[in-house]
């Protein structure tokens, strides 16, 4: 399998279109609530990684 070079910007823009299709059903049935998506580097991945947290 080849090897996909994952620069930060590309990981940002799959990221939020990531999080934007997964979003817009929801907005449109539950009450709303407050998502936090926080980025660490991983260093085990040698990239950075999403945190996504609902908060009430």
């Amino acid at each position: 399998m080849a090897e996909i070079k994952l620069t930060r910007r590309m990981f940002l823009a799959s990221s939020l279109a990531a999080g934007a299709l997964r979003s817009v059903p929801v907005v449109v049935k539950a009450p709303p609530v407050k998502r936090v998506l926080t980025l660490v580097y991983d260093k085990s991945l040698g990239m950075m990684r999403a945190i996504d947290q609902v908060v009430p």
